[in-house]
């Protein structure tokens, strides 16, 4: 079997995303990998599975469902190819939570002052 080709290189920024991917069940962190290879390795991500957040400036979430829990993970690009994973939380209502957006723009602007100041804290997903 061929080996699928990288197109996007996924790094998480800090701990956000690790502590948040580790305190899933097991099956959930099945489902999350899988949404997170197809991320990396399809030209086209279907909507279901990436979706920038109306009113940000860059800022993405990866939707996961499984059974009924729905996940989302905060993101965002980096030099175009680069996927960088933030905060991620259990969505229980139909609209994202203001919080958890104003948590991952914050993020956000910490992981591009940090780089911006040489300090890069990425990590391999």
């Amino acid at each position: 079997m061929a080996e699928t080709e990288i197109i996007r290189n996924i790094k998480w920024y800090k701990n956000y995303f690790s502590d948040f991917y580790l305190s899933r069940s097991e099956k959930e962190r099945i489902k999350i990998k899988y949404v997170l290879k197809v991320i990396e390795t399809q030209r086209i991500i279907p909507i279901k599975f990436f979706k920038q957040i109306e009113g940000t400036d860059g800022l993405y979430e990866i939707r996961v469902e499984f059974e009924s829990n729905i996940l989302r993970i905060f993101c965002c690009n980096d030099k175009g190819a680069l996927v960088v994973l933030f905060n991620g939380f259990q969505k229980k209502t139909q609209k994202t939570p203001p919080d958890e957006i104003r948590r991952a723009k914050k993020i956000m602007n910490d992981y591009f002052k940090d780089k911006e100041n040489g300090r890069d804290d990425r990590r391999k997903a």
